[in-house]
């Protein structure tokens, strides 16, 4: 038997091939399993289309899903995939995302870093037809297929269940394909209503005074109305001191609330003019902006004065720490409440991109009420309706 020579163990380069080869194993794992996930949902598109065609075509009844779902178990006992519940879902997969109300909405283009961006073609691989729907639709029908299967069965079967809504149906399909949510992660991320935080509620910012066109947009996806720290356990008043404590222990729950792309960077970080010291409460970088993101925590509600003394932080962000490559710095001020007349007012003369954002420590209203009480904006609008 031929000896292990223990001099090429140890070496650098040995040590560095094993390192590779390992990288390439688990590359080779990640894109089987995702080819795995994509053919499995177009196997289910398939499946639910052609029991929908036969229907229409033929005048099949309702009981012919059960009895494909009992001939597919039979040719396939192994398989846990035909249940007949299941292939109701995928009845109603088919139904769902080729319906005309559905395909009639204009579809945002995305990439990986989760901004308006060219999806690539579907892979050369043969795209299912769709029935019913109209031409504007058709156009669309690439670009929800390269959604659909790039999100595993039962987060698309979530999605599904829980919201009804086209608009939020899309929305969460973009998130969980940019971001790879877990089925926990994106019910957290419904029940939280992500989705009405990030696109139905208004932003407050002064992006597109303080930054170009095209950076602009991107920050302001990157900004989310409010946040949702309801994971931090908080019931009762607290200090800014040990709101930053809080959310740095959770540090992951708080980078998950955030978004793609942030970087912690530090706590108190320590800026410097010489004969005095500053320091910001929690710093990230965004690696797809290109920018340091300053927070600074408030307990109270908005004052004018907080965008001052964040607008000071930012010059000396881009003074001391920004790269040579990277883009503006950007501040985010989370503070308990807001008011956007007052933040209107107050960011209207700053020079550096700042954006306002509450927080929320719990969820604002039961379940059962969700979606029949007036929202703060439609109330504020109509204050002010009423006061003009």
């Amino acid at each position: 038997m031929k000896k292990t020579e223990p001099s090429l163990i140890i070496t650098p380069e040995y040590r560095q091939f094993i390192e590779e080869l390992k990288d390439r194993v688990v590359s080779a794992r990640i894109s089987a399993a995702r080819a795995i996930t994509h053919e499995a949902i177009l196997l289910y598109w398939d499946i639910g289309r052609g029991i929908v065609e036969k229907q229409q075509s033929d005048g099949w009844g309702d009981s012919v899903v059960e009895m494909v779902a009992a001939d597919l178990r039979q040719a396939f006992p192994g398989s846990t995939s035909f249940s007949a519940d299941n292939v109701w879902r995928m009845r109603q997969f088919f139904l769902a995302y080729s319906s005309s109300d559905f395909l009639g909405q204009p579809v945002p283009e995305i990439n990986s870093r989760g901004f308006k961006a060219s999806v690539p073609p579907f892979l050369g691989q043969p795209v299912p037809e769709m029935t019913n729907v109209s031409s504007s639709a058709v156009s669309n029908k690439n670009h929800i297929l390269h959604l659909l299967k790039e999100i595993p069965w039962g987060q698309n079967l979530l999605i599904l269940k829980k919201l009804t809504e086209p608009t939020a149906r899309l929305w969460y399909l973009r998130a969980t394909a940019q971001f790879g949510w877990s089925r926990n992660v994106l019910l957290n991320q419904i029940k939280a209503g992500a989705y009405e935080r990030a696109v139905t509620e208004k932003k407050t910012h002064n992006f597109d005074l303080a930054l170009p066109e095209h950076l602009a947009e991107q920050a302001e996806e990157m900004l989310k109305s409010s946040y949702n720290l309801e994971f931090l356990g908080i019931r009762k008043a607290v200090k800014e001191r040990e709101l930053e404590d809080r959310l740095t222990s959770r540090l992951q729950a708080f980078l998950l609330e955030l978004g793609y792309g942030f970087c912690f960077v530090g706590r108190q970080y320590r800026l410097s003019t010489g004969k005095k010291e500053y320091f910001i409460d929690l710093l990230f970088y965004h690696r797809f902006l290109k920018a340091l993101i300053a927070f600074d925590l408030k307990v109270g509600s908005f004052e004018p004065e907080h965008a001052g003394k964040m607008d000071f932080y930012l010059n000396l962000l881009n003074d001391k720490e920004r790269g040579p490559d990277d883009q503006p710095s950007i501040g985010i001020i989370l503070c308990a409440e807001k008011d956007d007349v007052d933040i209107e007012y107050a960011l209207r003369t700053k020079d550096n991109p700042i954006g306002v954002a509450a927080y929320e420590l719990q969820s604002r209203l039961p379940g059962s009420l969700k979606g029949k009480l007036p929202t703060a904006r439609q109330l504020a609008d109509v204050v002010r309706g009423e006061m003009g």
